[in-house]
């Protein structure tokens, strides 16, 4: 009959168990290491991540290469019966400025008139405001998917919206990024208001009341 050393057993008890132990720990440092790698290529856009961005704060992008100037640090939106806008329109589709007026109405914009834009607007919105509608025009740029921001040369506090060929719709209420009460996001990029130089004041020639019916001079969009 054969008789087992206790002694010997022990050691090879240890044994074993350091082997799980040292199994276990690389598995775990191996499996760390993976997921810095994975969140490292996340997060520089090496590779797309699984799930959606919802929880994202990046500030809201504009569609423009002009400076776009920064609200006033901790300005809230305004009202929107407070927001006073002329819609114009940028295309050759008829009737497109008066379903964004009527759209920006039932949301409860100030809507002054609508009227066509002398010229080409290449993005989907262009939005037009003096240095005194700065919170007015964010306040309203927050309806629109990647607007442009153009400061202009304007006294008053009204805002000119032109859609452009790109345009379709107003964003879904769920997607407006104002909340009544909190500051507003400054758009990525902006820089202070008063380094950027305004584009002259608009005309008062819009064509008021005409919506792309009519055919544009050459060069220019109805």
């Amino acid at each position: 009959m054969t008789t087992r050393d206790p002694a010997r057993q022990r050691i090879l008890r240890h044994r074993h168990k350091r082997e799980r132990q040292a199994l276990i720990f690389g598995g775990l440092i191996a499996g760390l290491a993976v997921a810095a790698f994975i969140a490292s290529a996340i997060f520089t856009g090496t590779i797309n991540p699984p799930f959606a961005r919802g929880f994202s704060s990046d500030a809201p992008k504009v569609a423009t290469d002009a400076p776009v100037p920064c609200p006033p640090k901790g300005a809230k939106p305004l009202a929107y019966k407070d927001v006073q806008v002329n819609v114009l329109n940028a295309t050759k589709t008829a009737g497109l400025a008066g379903a964004t007026a009527t759209n920006l109405t039932a949301r409860g914009f100030t809507v002054l008139g609508t009227g066509n834009y002398p010229s080409t607007v290449p993005d989907s919105v262009r939005i037009m405001f003096g240095a005194n509608g700065l919170v007015a025009a964010y306040t309203v740029s927050a309806q629109f998917d990647k607007p442009s921001l153009v400061l202009d040369a304007r006294t008053d506090a009204t805002v000119d919206i032109a859609v452009g060929d790109l345009f379709t719709s107003l964003l879904a209420p769920d997607k407006v990024t104002v909340t009544p009460g909190s500051p507003l996001a400054a758009y990525a990029g902006c820089v202070p208001i008063a380094s950027i130089t305004p584009a002259p004041a608009p005309s008062a020639d819009t064509n008021s009341g005409a919506d792309g019916a009519t055919a544009p001079a050459t060069g220019a969009a109805s």
